[in-house]
């Protein structure tokens, strides 16, 4: 007498997928995400970018194209209108090629700003953020600390350690880097 909540212990109408399905299967989606970033990658270096990082999530739906750039021209920093720009070029690509045939969003950001903080309006955006300094204490030795920013002047930089303002001399500091909160 089956009570609604038993297992089905007699035979199953669904069939396993078997290896050479899965096998075949899983060629067409490389085949597919390969074709993307080449068609990608291109459609950026021909309009004065490269491509940092690609990424298709297939897991979302519609699913996610995440494409992040930087100019080709190291000095330049890319902008919401390069993004949005870039984005047109990308999408209509995409739309005339016969890779995908199935709805899809198209994310194109830049590599955002790295970890280590160099110039000053890095500072001022940073200020209150939690870093590690490198540093080179009076009898020249390498020493690190964690603290949150507070601001770098001409002389020194000045970081809340556990409570108490540490001044670091500018010329003493080698290398100040973004990290997460300890806690």
């Amino acid at each position: 007498m089956p009570d609604g909540t038993s297992l089905n212990r007699g035979r199953s109408n669904l069939k396993p997928l078997g290896l050479n399905a899965r096998l075949r299967h899983y060629l067409l989606f490389n085949q597919t995400v390969s074709e993307l970033k080449v068609l990608t990658t291109k459609s950026a270096t021909n309009n004065g970018f490269d491509v940092t990082d690609f990424k298709m999530l297939t897991h979302l739906n519609p699913l996610s194209i995440q494409v992040n750039i930087r100019h080709k021209n190291a000095s330049k920093k890319v902008t919401i209108d390069d993004c949005s720009n870039l984005s047109k070029y990308i999408d209509e690509a995409i739309q005339n090629s016969s890779i995908l045939d199935q709805p899809f969003t198209l994310e194109i950001s830049s590599e955002g700003v790295g970890e280590i903080l160099s110039e000053k309006k890095d500072f001022q955006i940073f200020k209150g953020f939690p870093i590690e300094v490198t540093y080179q204490d009076l009898k020249k030795i390498e020493q690190q600390t964690n603290g949150l920013l507070l601001k770098r002047s001409d002389n020194d930089l000045q970081i809340n350690h556990k409570g108490k303002i540490q001044r670091i001399p500018v010329e003493d500091v080698i290398q100040v880097r973004l990290t997460t909160p300890s806690g």
